[in-house]
C-alpha cells in the first residue's frame, strides 16, 4: 500500500472531519460536519456518513484501498465498538461496520484518537525514526499512545499510553474515570484554567477564562497563571517519567491546544522532567512538540490504514465478504 490512496475519518466530540490521504501523508480532499453530539446514535452516524459521501463524490475516491477511522474514546478496536465519553448516544456501538457498509465495502481500520496521533507523528512528526516513543494530546483532556519497537503499540483493546489517568497525585482530587489524581486532572486545559482561577488569577476585559488565556497571562508575568503551568508541567512530567521508566521511550512528543503554550508549558516540563527521569536509562529522554497539528487525526487514521498490522491486535480489519 506504499503509494496507494485511502480514505481517513477522525470522530470527536465536536467535529467529524475526513480526508483522502496519499502515501505522502498529504490531505487530497478534506469534508467536515459538526458533530451531533448530544442526538442519538444514529443521528450521529448520519453526520459520518455525510462526510464519506463528499469524499465519494470526488473522482480519486474510486483509487481508495481502506478507510481508516481515529475516534474519540474509549474504544474497542477489537470488536470494531466505540463509546466515546462526548458522544453519548454511541455506547458499544458497531462503527466499524456502519463506515464499512457507507465506504463501499471497503477494508475499515479502527483506533483510538491518541493512538491516531501517534501513528501520524511517528509517520510524519516528531517521531519519526524513532523506535520507543510516547505521543501525547493535551487540550480538553489528555490522551496518547506508544510506539515500542518500531511499531505502533495499541493494545488489546486501543487504548494503551492513555497517560492521561496515570495517578501522580495519590490523596489528589477525584477524577471523571473515578480514580485520583489523575496526570488528565491536573495538566488538561480546563484543569489549567479552573487552578488558576481558584487561586486568584483573573481573566482580562474579555472575560476568556480558558487554558490559552492562562498561558498568555504566565507569559506576560502573571505569578498564579505560571503556577498553574508549572503544576501541570508537573504531572506531565510525572506520567512521562513512569512510562518512560517502564517502556524506555526514547522521546515524548506532546501536542493539542495546551501544547500551543510553547515554552510557558514545555520549559517547565523539562525542569520537572530532570526531577522524574532520574534513572540511568530515562535521563536522556527528550520531549518535544508534535509537528502534525490539527491534522493529526486524519494523517494517524490514514497511517493506521495503510499499515494494519503495524496497528498491533487491536486495530481490527473489517474486509468485504469473501475477500
Amino acid at each position: 500500500m506504499q503509494n496507494d490512496l485511502v480514505a481517513a475519518l477522525d470522530i470527536g466530540g465536536t467535529k467529524i472531519a475526513g480526508a483522502l490521504v496519499d502515501g505522502e501523508g498529504r490531505l487530497l480532499v478534506r469534508a467536515q460536519r459538526p458533530t451531533p453530539a448530544r442526538e442519538d446514535g444514529e443521528t450521529v452516524m448520519a453526520a459520518v456518513a455525510a462526510v464519506l459521501g463528499e469524499l465519494t463524490t470526488d473522482a480519486r475516491w474510486a483509487a481508495a484501498t481502506a478507510v481508516g477511522i481515529g475516534s474519540a474514546g474509549p474504544v474497542d478496536a477489537s470488536a470494531g465498538t466505540v463509546s466515546p465519553v462526548n458522544v453519548p448516544g454511541w455506547r458499544d456501538y458497531p462503527l466499524v461496520e456502519r463506515v464499512r457498509e457507507a465506504a463501499g465495502e471497503l477494508p475499515v481500520t479502527l483506533v483510538g484518537d491518541g493512538v491516531a496521533m501517534t501513528a501520524a507523528e511517528h509517520w510524519q512528526g516528531a517521531a519519526r525514526g524513532r523506535d520507543n516513543a510516547l505521543c501525547m494530546v493535551v487540550s480538553t483532556g489528555v490522551g496518547g499512545g506508544l510506539v515500542l519497537g518500531g511499531r505502533l503499540h495499541p493494545g488489546p483493546t486501543g487504548n494503551a499510553g492513555h497517560i492521561g489517568h496515570i495517578s501522580v497525585d495519590l490523596d489528589g482530587d477525584l477524577c471523571p474515570c473515578g480514580a485520583r489524581g489523575c496526570v488528565e486532572r491536573i495538566a488538561s486545559g480546563p484543569n489549567i484554567a479552573r487552578r488558576a482561577l481558584e487561586s486568584g488569577w483573573l481573566p482580562g476585559a474579555d472575560g476568556d477564562a480558558t487554558a490559552a488565556a492562562v498561558a498568555r497571562a504566565a507569559r506576560a508575568g502573571d505569578v498564579v497563571a505560571r503556577a498553574s503551568f508549572e503544576r501541570a508541567a508537573q504531572a506531565l512530567a510525572a506520567g512521562i517519567a513512569a512510562t518512560a521508566t517502564l517502556v524506555e521511550i526514547e522521546v515524548a512528543v506532546v501536542g493539542g491546544g495546551v501544547a500551543a503554550a510553547g515554552d510557558v508549558l514545555f520549559a517547565p516540563l523539562r525542569r520537572a522532567l530532570r526531577d522524574y527521569a532520574t534513572l540511568s536509562f530515562v535521563r536522556e529522554l527528550k520531549v518535544v512538540p508534535a509537528e502534525t497539528g490539527t491534522d493529526a487525526g486524519l494523517i494517524g487514521a490514514a497511517a493506521a490504514a495503510r499499515t494494519p498490522s503495524g496497528a498491533g491486535r487491536s486495530a481490527v480489519v473489517v474486509s468485504p465478504a469473501g475477500s
